[in-house]
Formats: C-alpha cells, structure tokens, sequence
C-alpha cells in the first residue's frame, strides 16, 4: 500500500493511490449536493477565468442559502460538472471544495460504512 492517510476519530485509512483504478465513484453516481462557500466560488472562478457571477450562473445552484455544483446526467446516473471522464479525474482539482479534500473522512460514514465501502475503494478499515 502507498502512504495511508489517517484522521482522528474514523476507524479507517484511505488510500490516495486507489484513485486511479476506481473511475470516481465519488464524483459519480446518485444525485447529491457539492457545497461551495463564497471564498471557494471566488478561487474556483478566477481558476478558470470567470467572473464570480458567471462561475455561479453555469455552475452552481442554490440550494436554501448555500450553492451546490451542477451536476450531468449520464445514463442513470450523475457526474459532478468538473469530472473529467476521459481522464477520470477532476479538472478543478487543486481548487475543489473542501467538501470534496475532506472526502471520505465525512462524519456521515462513522455511521453509514456500507455506503462508504461501496462508495471507495480506498478505505481501508481497522481490524
């Protein structure tokens, strides 16, 4: 295994390197919510050389008082509007929400892990 990471208080490690062999099941599948804070909006916007009005416009929408990423429909499914499936990876990468850094150490899977063991590959729980 390449180098684990950990966080206190989950009963598991992840493991980075599992990424490029799982085609992003975390950036795929049911609908759900990306949550994007104003700051995070600003830096993904000028990333990709948008006014902060436009990124919100063709990528976000409101969710009560926050903004989540659009999402495609693929089939029967759905992708996150930056996942790049040719390359099966995020073209926003070194700017995505936080949401998406702290993934999968979220406090929904202390208590939902079959959801979690489907969902990554990468987990690597304690014995």
């Amino acid at each position: 295994m390449s180098n684990l990471i950990r966080k206190d208080g989950f009963n598991y490690s992840f493991d980075p390197a599992a990424c490029a062999m799982c085609q992003a099941k975390c950036c795929t599948g049911e609908s759900g919510y990306i949550y994007v804070s104003d700051a995070e909006a600003e830096q993904i916007a000028k990333f990709l050389d948008l006014d902060v009005a436009e990124f919100r416009s063709r990528f976000l929408y409101r969710v009560g008082r926050r903004y989540s990423i659009k999402e495609r429909r693929v089939g029967n499914e759905y992708e996150c509007a930056f996942y790049d499936r040719a390359n099966n990876g995020c073209v926003i990468y070194a700017h995505r929400p936080s949401q998406c850094v702290s993934f999968p150490f979220w406090e929904r899977f202390k208590v939902h892990q079959d959801e979690l063991k489907q969902e990554c590959i990468g987990v690597v729980f304690d014995e």
